[in-house]
């Protein structure tokens, strides 16, 4: 099932998975700190990524 986080708070119809819902309360959940890590992780993986789709075309 698709959950949608800003349709469960009024403010658009973006669909998200529910194990991606769940990551990001997970994440909600950490400390300051760790939310820093996580956050620096994912923002490498994403550059990294969106790099690769580029050299790619």
């Amino acid at each position: 099932m698709n959950v949608s986080l800003d349709y469960l708070v009024g403010n658009s119809d973006l669909l998200l998975e529910k194990n991606v819902l769940n990551k990001i309360m997970d994440i909600q959940k950490l400390g300051t700190e760790d939310k820093a890590h996580v956050f620096a992780m994912l923002d490498a993986f994403l550059q990294s990524h969106k790099a690769k789709k580029v050299f790619a075309s």
